[in-house]
């Protein structure tokens, strides 16, 4: 019989767990994106024809991958609540069905994305002699997606055990893999073939792969966290729907916010291929800054989901007041850095002048609202933790939909480029004070639900 699994984040001093949760994802993320951003280096050597065709997929490879982040959410939140409540047997279902509804989903939009892979790009402003580049890298890259969404929710399972670091430990090994192939197939070393953007896709899809098979050892062998796939439907039913009610709300909060960014790619190609690939350039440093953010947040949803779970309400108070004080004060450093060396940063990329000015306005202009934005991450995480993800949804499609893409229109109106980035900075901000208020109210109002 499997052993219990224990409510390991409800106990202890909150800042020094979170720290604890968090740093391990901070390595992992940041292999992962330098990965990203040293793949962008060596396809930016291919000259700036590869570089635009790689942009253009940013908004793509973001949307699927914000589709793993949202069923991720709604595993991570069910598995944890799960825990918190002492179910273990109630947990592992989940965990093992969670995977099962990633991979029917992963592949299906996957075979869709390369069934219509040209009317989509041409849809997105791509020019028509870039359509050749694009379809080398995504026509290997859908492949691989099944590969990256179905750990990711391996992953996500682990954190709600609070067991960050072996997600750390495969991130980095799957980024160093990864980082040693790219080169080797990119440029056609060792006696490879030289392939190009195609080879940084046949390098992503080997590491992926490679991936898939070490969580599910992990999972299945080590911890006995998978369990039987194969249930009767009403059962099968009931745990898609537990993963879904949070899920689905997480996916189209995170879906947002890619297609946010293919109608600014769409806008910024009206100034050029140069202006393109700036922003490549600019979007793969950003990750780079954010990091920390994105591990926090990571870790935010076990811990509010098993808190939650175990009835423990008052560490929500203080885990907040740590996410705030952290979140600005991090946020404010990075927008110091990045105003001094932003324009550094950028030449590393690509030597092209013009390419390099407007990506060191971009992160001249942005950063400033960094720390905003990481308290956005945090509070949406913490609502999908606690099994409330509509608040988290309703947040970002506030940022988008109603906030940043009118003034991003208005911001290019007045200042054409900088006003798209203006108009960023600037939803951040705004949505980042709305949605610390929202959280704080709501655990205001657990507390007074639990006392009386």
């Amino acid at each position: 019989m499997a052993e219990p699994l224990p409510a390991t984040l409800t106990e202890g001093r909150v800042s020094t767990q979170l720290k604890s949760l968090a740093l391990p994802l901070v390595w992992g993320l940041m292999a992962t994106m330098s990965l990203n951003a040293i793949e962008t280096f060596f396809i930016a050597q291919l000259g700036r024809e590869p570089l635009a065709a790689l942009s253009f997929t940013f908004p793509i490879i973001m949307v699927l991958t914000s589709l793993a982040i949202g069923l991720g959410a709604g595993t991570s939140s069910a598995v944890a609540r799960a825990i918190g409540e002492g179910d273990s047997s109630k947990a592992r279902r989940l965990a093992t069905d969670a995977m099962s509804l990633t991979f029917i989903i992963s592949a299906s939009v996957c075979l869709l994305g390369w069934l219509t892979l040209e009317p989509l790009f041409l849809a997105l402003g791509a020019p028509a002699e870039l359509i050749p580049l694009i379809r080398c890298y995504m026509s290997i890259w859908y492949f691989s997606a099944p590969c990256l969404m179905v750990p990711m929710v391996c992953l996500s399972a682990l954190r709600a055990m609070g067991m960050s670091q072996v997600q750390g430990y495969l991130m980095g090994g799957a980024a160093l893999v990864n980082v040693l192939l790219d080169p080797v197939l990119i440029f056609g070393l060792l006696g490879a073939p030289a392939l190009g953007l195609q080879g940084a896709a046949l390098a992503t899809l080997i590491t992926r792969a490679l991936m898939l098979v070490i969580a599910l050892y992990i999972l299945r062998v080590r911890l006995h966290m998978v369990i039987n796939p194969f249930i009767p439907w009403q059962k099968l039913k009931t745990s898609w729907r537990a993963i879904v009610e949070v899920g689905l709300p997480a996916m189209a909060a995170n879906v947002i916010i890619p297609f946010a960014s293919a109608i600014v790619v769409a806008m910024v190609a009206a100034y050029g291929t140069d202006a393109v690939a700036a922003l490549g350039i600019a979007t793969r440093i950003e990750p780079l800054a954010l990091i920390v953010f994105y591990a926090l947040s990571g870790v935010v949803g076990p811990f509010f989901g098993q808190n939650l779970g175990a009835g423990k309400v008052e560490r929500l108070q203080d885990a907040l007041r740590v996410l705030t004080q952290f979140c600005l004060g991090f946020g404010l450093l990075l927008a110091i850095i990045l105003w001094l060396l932003g324009a550094e940063i950028a030449q590393l990329f690509g030597g092209h002048d013009e390419v390099v000015t407007i990506a060191a306005l971009y992160l001249w202009i942005v950063p400033v609202s960094y720390g905003a934005y990481g308290l956005i991450m945090s509070v949406n995480a913490a609502f999908n933790g606690m099994g409330n993800p509509w608040p988290a949804m309703l947040i970002s499609a506030g940022r988008v939909l109603y906030v940043y893409l009118p003034l991003a229109w208005m911001g290019q109106q007045l200042w054409g480029m900088k006003g798209i980035f203006i108009a960023t900075a600037v939803a951040n901000i705004a949505l980042g004070i709305w949605a610390w208020l929202w959280l704080k109210r709501h655990i205001y109002q657990s507390i007074a639900l639990a006392e009386s």
